[in-house]
């Protein structure tokens, strides 16, 4: 199943709809391209909505920290909000659920930016 990529912005916060498999290949590279043009654009609080993310393998899992990194390096939020039960277990196993703010839900990521 191909990527696909929506994003919509939420009282002033861009959030990034991810559905499907975010693996080695064309799905990570569109999904950096993807957040890098947000980052672009000048988009500085975004939510990456992962609720319906089917699948996540290390080459995916580097896709998301090199974006992390870059977002920050660019004075961007980027927050995860709807990790699945396998992937949140990803990031614990990997120790990045140190290294991201994940949330439950995309309303608490949207107004964890309020604070």
């Amino acid at each position: 199943m191909a990527l696909r990529m929506t994003d919509r912005d939420v009282n002033g916060v861009n959030v990034l709809d991810i559905e499907g498999r975010i693996v080695l290949g064309e799905e990570s590279n569109s999904f950096r391209e993807k957040v890098k043009s947000m980052l672009a654009a000048g988009n500085k609080k975004i939510v990456l909505n992962l609720a319906n993310v089917s699948y996540i393998d290390s080459a995916g899992l580097g896709t998301l920290v090199a974006i992390f990194h870059s977002a920050r390096g660019q004075g961007s939020t980027l927050k995860l909000a709807n990790l699945g039960s396998k992937f949140k277990e990803l990031l614990q196993v990997t120790k990045l659920i140190t290294v991201f703010d994940t949330y439950d839900n995309e309303a608490a990521a949207i107004q964890s930016f309020s604070k």
